[in-house]
């Protein structure tokens, strides 16, 4: 699949900034089984400077200083994207839990994807023993893990509530599973956090998600948002492979990688801060379209 993604926000202050400073997550990575094309990143007013770097986890950091007043900020990013490869599915050959947690220990990279970074807990991933204790039987060391992970990523969807609005981007992943409710986002940190209390590298990931129409309906321009999921690292041979907790399925062709951390506080699509103002809103747009639907649009 190709597709054509169009990321916009607005940010509206009520009264003027004299200085602001953005850090923007919103070009992908290299990730295998998906390349990226024409990348291109509108910021309206102008910087004062914009630098884009690697980041210490897949991920590409934009960073924005603004030091003109303004009382409104457009970013747009636009990008062209292709993912590829067959679907993955559970086989009977999988390691079990028990030899890939072990194998993690025993691996000696340090690179951004190397397994040791992601076992471990996060600054929004603390390792919470209710949720260990909630997910032990699932996640027992002798289980197939690819099939265990399903299996989890399944549970969730099925015993956690979508309530949009009843969790923020701060909310604590500890009052998230209290509540058995919230987004994509609460979703993906508690199972990161049962992944790691069995053992496993589990990393957090930042992307997009194709989403279809009711049939017979058109699909609405600007109707989609950025999505969360989970990579689980299931050994040397299987390496890295998305679980998304939200749909309770392993992540296909619909899912685009933008960027991997420990948790959200390392992918946020955007985070900073400014000096002045009273108070702001925020709008956000994305648009992820087929590019065959985008050329007809």
């Amino acid at each position: 699949m190709i597709y054509q993604v169009r990321h916009r926000t607005l940010l509206r202050y009520a009264a003027p900034v004299r200085l602001a400073r953005f850090n923007l997550r919103l070009q992908p990575v290299s990730w295998p089984g998906q390349w990226t094309s024409d990348y291109q990143l509108d910021v309206d007013p102008a910087p004062t400077i914009i630098e884009s770097r690697p980041g210490g986890w897949p991920v590409q950091v934009a960073r924005l200083v603004i030091e003109s007043p303004i009382r409104q900020l457009s970013i747009e990013s636009r990008f062209r994207c292709g993912v590829q490869g067959g679907i993955i599915t559970p086989q009977d050959d999988d390691p079990t839990i028990g030899a890939v947690a072990q194998a993690a220990l025993l691996d000696r990279d340090m690179g951004p994807t190397a397994p040791a970074h992601y076992l471990y807990a996060g600054a929004r991933t603390p390792m919470l023993a209710a949720i260990g204790d909630w997910s032990r039987a699932r996640l027992a060391p002798d289980a197939p893990v690819i099939a265990a992970a399903l299996d989890l990523a399944l549970h969730i969807q099925d015993v956690f509530a979508y309530r949009p609005g009843v969790t923020d981007a701060d909310t604590p992943v500890a009052d998230a599973f209290a509540g058995r409710h919230g987004v994509c986002q609460d979703f993906a940190h508690i199972m990161v956090v049962a992944l790691r209390l069995a053992g496993l590298p589990a990393a957090y990931v930042s992307g997009y998600l194709r989403t279809l129409p009711p049939p017979g309906m058109p699909r609405l321009v600007g109707a989609d948002a950025m999505h969360a999921w989970v990579m689980l690292w299931c050994g040397p041979t299987r390496g890295w492979i998305g679980f998304d907790p939200t749909n309770g399925c392993i992540t296909g062709d619909g899912h685009l990688f933008v960027a991997m951390g420990r948790d959200y506080a390392d992918v946020a699509p955007m985070d900073g801060l400014f000096v002045g103002g009273a108070g702001q809103g925020q709008s956000v747009m994305v648009d992820v379209a087929p590019e065959e639907e985008a050329a007809l649009s």
